[in-house]
């Protein structure tokens, strides 16, 4: 255990001395601070937790970083020339959206669980985290798909009938627009 910790904050370490507007930033506080990026790093992310845990507006905040970055991300993808980036952020926005749903429906009883904002905070982590284990990929094959491929026929079909009412309403409000047209044409003809 004690290994894979510090295989970890190795790899943390190296990853917060690439070259990007964060690390650029963090050389800056690590050079006025005298304190090594790694330990600014691991002290906010304790202090995000503990935030979490107890802190007025952990909704928000929640959100915000579940929001954040994942945006940033796909924005990213979409001016990428490669197509794998757009299916993983894609597919991470449909998790998202589903576990929003979920949420809605269920928030009388998660707001009774304890620390449900850390919770949901670290579970946006694993659905966004870049590596084989990503929760949004494992989500999206286990439970979505096979959800929605069961369920497409009925849905294409029910949206193929609501395309068909929407149309059928935008005949008739066009119809009553033009009958009100010519009424209102003729009633001008009749004034001259």
């Amino acid at each position: 255990m004690a290994q894979q910790i510090e295989a970890f904050k190795a790899k943390l370490d190296k990853a917060l001395h690439e070259k990007n507007a964060f690390t650029d930033i963090l050389e800056k506080v690590e050079a006025k601070t005298n304190v090594r990026r790694l330990y600014l790093v691991m002290g906010l992310a304790a202090f995000l937790a503990l935030y979490l845990m107890v802190g007025y507006g952990a909704q928000f905040l929640c959100n915000f970083l579940g929001f954040l970055y994942p945006a940033y991300a796909s924005v990213k993808a979409i001016e990428s020339k490669g197509k794998d980036d757009d299916t993983k952020w894609l597919t991470y926005w449909v998790v998202y959206s589903g576990f929003s749903l979920v949420e809605f429906f269920t928030d009388i009883f998660l707001f009774w669980i304890p620390f449900y904002w850390l919770l949901k905070c670290v579970f946006l982590l694993y659905c966004m985290v870049p590596t084989s284990w990503n929760g949004s990929i494992m989500i999206y094959n286990k439970v979505i798909r096979p959800f929605i491929l069961k369920h497409q026929a009925k849905v294409d079909e029910a949206l193929d009938k609501a395309a068909g009412v929407a149309q059928e309403v935008l005949d008739e409000v066009s119809a009553e627009e033009s009958a009100k047209d010519a009424a209102a044409a003729a009633l001008r003809s009749k004034m001259e």
